[in-house]
């Protein structure tokens, strides 16, 4: 089955969960951004949750299905798409996503999931690399994108229990474990509202507010980060690594973000804030822990309701 990119939005990759095994490299795990919201929308249409979809940013596509498809949009929410469960689009049908109503990113999953080869053992996008994904790259207009023969699909009329969702938000509090330079820089990340910049994108996510002054001026030796790292720069303006950041970083690490919370920030909007609370490694794990029985429950509880075509 193929689908035809009409319009592309303003950045829709090809996106899965992840690369694994080659950070060493320097090549990140990427992925999608909330994978959250990745993993659910595939569950919705009968996938593997891992299964290639599509990662829509701020401005969704225009999509046109040579053949009757169940599809699901997650994530951010955007006017007259349903959201959080699947429908079908008939048979020459288009996909349209309205005005971008919250969040940044949104994730379309396709029944059967989308067709693109594996590039180092994943099949997400790594536009910097130009690797994986479709060509590399971002999907442009025009574009066909091909997609794997589903082997079931939703049957009835039904949705999910929202209650299971992140705590989605333009300004949510993001739970923060103390990083190895923390005691350089008092408790000013947790002082007051931090705005999201307009140079945000997929490696960070740069933030404006509260200057953080660190009382330390040795230099530091580069060292590992990872997705929810904390950095801040000599401007005191912190950076909240994402999916695609770099493996090794010489900023001072003032925190890292808990998993669990890292869709809330995936969904952040240039304008949009976030607050910091600090937690503990272990509460992360809890939460962590208590999101993949959430996330377990759904998945049995929709084990009934798909049957074959």
């Amino acid at each position: 089955m193929e689908m035809r990119v009409i319009r592309a939005g303003m950045l829709t990759t090809v996106q899965d969960l992840g690369r694994r095994g080659h950070l060493a490299e320097g090549v990140p795990a990427g992925g999608a951004a909330d994978p959250f919201a990745f993993r659910v929308a595939n569950l919705l249409v009968g996938n593997p949750e891992d299964a290639p979809a599509l990662e829509i940013t701020l401005t969704g596509p225009e999509l046109e299905f040579a053949e009757a498809a169940w599809v699901a949009v997650c994530g951010a929410r955007f006017d007259e798409m349903p959201s959080w469960r699947p429908f079908r689009v008939e048979q020459g049908g288009r996909v349209r996503f309205g005005r971008r109503l919250q969040g940044c990113r949104g994730y379309l999953s396709v029944s059967g999931g989308i067709d693109v080869e594996p590039a180092l053992g994943g099949r997400g996008t790594f536009l910097a690399a130009r690797l994986g994904g479709f060509h590399g790259r971002a999907l442009r207009d025009g574009d066909v994108i091909r997609t794997m023969p589903s082997a079931r699909h939703p049957a009835g009329h039904w949705s999910i229990d929202e209650r299971i969702l992140p705590h989605y938000s333009n300004e949510p509090t993001v739970r923060v474990m103390p990083g190895a330079h923390a005691a350089e820089f008092g408790t000013a990340l947790y002082s007051g509202r931090f705005g999201v910049t307009p140079m945000s994108d997929r490696m960070g996510i740069r933030l404006d507010g509260p200057r953080l002054e660190r009382s330390a001026t040795a230099d530091l030796l580069s060292a590992a980060v990872a997705p929810g790292t904390v950095q801040v720069p000599p401007d005191g303006h912190p950076i909240v690594l994402m999916a695609d950041a770099q493996t090794l970083g010489g900023y001072p690490r003032v925190a890292h973000a808990a998993g669990v919370d890292m869709p809330l920030l995936a969904q952040l909007a240039p304008g949009d804030s976030v607050r910091f609370i600090r937690s503990s490694v272990a509460e992360a794990h809890a939460l962590s822990h208590a999101q993949e029985r959430r996330i377990g429950l759904l998945r049995q509880g929709l084990a009934g309701k798909f049957m074959s075509p």
